[in-house]
């Protein structure tokens, strides 16, 4: 008894520290984000499929080299084709290149903090597949959220939005599809994390280049615009991805993304230090009511 206890504790750090380090390494990439638009005016809709196709490249590579006998594992059944089809295109894909046009209207930190909705969209499922309504606990903290929300896009005055409305949209966006691939990761648990994200950054940077016209867009990056790129691929993709993912598998979504609060925290100090983003009372209370959200809904699945 003592034993299983201990490995679950165990297992349970050990999750909490890769969605941890996962969500800080997004951070990180976020505010490599904002630089690259801003200081190096690149396009989202250039980066990310070069990104994406990047890091899937690099991941199955590895692959065929370590694991050549599964990496075709999530195309054995059509079950779960459709499920890897679903969870890299309109999860990890979508929400890729909403987060990164999030931080292309706003900044780093509005992007990551708006991505922390997913809960919310997590919890809707939820209550719809269990075709229960919502209990006090969690129609609180869809309050919390939304007050956010509401500091975060408003500063607290109606008549005039912090946040460009195409922001708050894309950001929303951005965390619907982070609920989406954080509700599939478990169904993907039996293939190896660097398989599952291999195909999904592949399927996301042909799809992206194909919608986008990459070819069209005129843009050649100078050598820090290559360091860029470089490092979102490496720390955005592969380790962010590849870390909180196999977090995910180890404790499961409701408790993982509470953990996910890393990321906007990072990627606020790195935007208020490095970049020059302002960071007001506002969005400190943002912020905190945010934070607040998670902590309510990971303390009701407990």
């Amino acid at each position: 008894m003592y034993k299983t206890t201990a490995r679950l504790n165990n297992t349970r750090i050990i999750g909490a520290i890769l969605t941890s380090l996962g969500a800080a390494c997004w951070g990180l990439s976020g505010s490599m984000g904002q630089y690259l638009f801003t200081v190096q005016q690149m396009d989202s809709r250039w980066l990310v499929p070069i990104r994406l196709g990047l890091a899937g490249i690099i991941l199955l590579i590895y692959a065929m080299v370590k694991l050549p006998n599964e990496i075709m594992l999530p195309w054995r059944t059509p079950r779960q084709a459709l499920t890897m089809l679903v969870y890299g295109l309109l999860g990890v894909s979508c929400c890729q290149f909403f987060y990164f046009l999030t931080i292309e209207l706003s900044s780093a930190a509005v992007g990551t903090i708006l991505q922390d909705m997913a809960p919310i969209f997590i919890l809707i499922f939820t209550c719809i597949s269990a075709r229960r309504l919502p209990k006090i606990m969690e129609i609180s903290s869809i309050i919390l959220a939304l007050a956010g929300v509401f500091f975060l896009t408003t500063h607290g005055n109606l008549s005039n939005l912090s946040v460009p409305s195409s922001a708050l949209i894309a950001g929303i966006v951005s965390g619907f599809c982070v609920a989406i691939y954080n509700v599939l990761a478990t169904k993907l648990s039996r293939v190896p994390v660097i398989i599952v994200q291999g195909w999904s950054f592949l399927l996301g940077g042909i799809a992206g280049c194909f919608v986008f016209r990459i070819w069209r867009i005129h843009y050649i990056p100078n050598i820090y615009g290559i360091i860029g790129i470089a490092f979102v691929v490496v720390v955005g993709n592969i380790l962010a991805f590849t870390l909180y993912i196999k977090g995910v598998q180890l404790i499961g979504p409701n408790i993982a993304i509470l953990y996910s609060f890393a990321e906007p925290i990072t990627a606020a100090i790195i935007s208020t230090t490095v970049l020059g983003s302002v960071f007001t009372v506002y969005d400190a209370i943002g912020f905190i009511l945010i934070f607040a959200m998670l902590c309510l809904i990971s303390i009701s699945r407990k």
